[in-house]
């Protein structure tokens, strides 16, 4: 049953996306913008292990808040 509900909210997620590509570049900007400006003072590896600390902490954390 869980599964079934997964399904249904990734699809639904995609079914938005394609509906709508505005608004998940309207959501997806912040995070664009972090990463170009620690890559900008930084430097890539920084930018890319921060993305990668960072999308880490929201799978573990969502894993976490259920």
């Amino acid at each position: 049953m869980a599964k079934e509900i997964d399904r249904v909210r990734a699809r639904s997620a995609w079914a938005t996306v394609k509906e709508s590509p505005v608004i998940t570049a309207i959501a997806v900007a912040p995070i664009v913008v972090v990463f170009g400006l620690v890559w900008w003072l930084i430097g890539g590896w920084a930018a890319f292990l921060l993305l990668v600390v960072l999308g880490a902490g929201a799978v573990f954390g969502s894993k976490l808040l259920r």
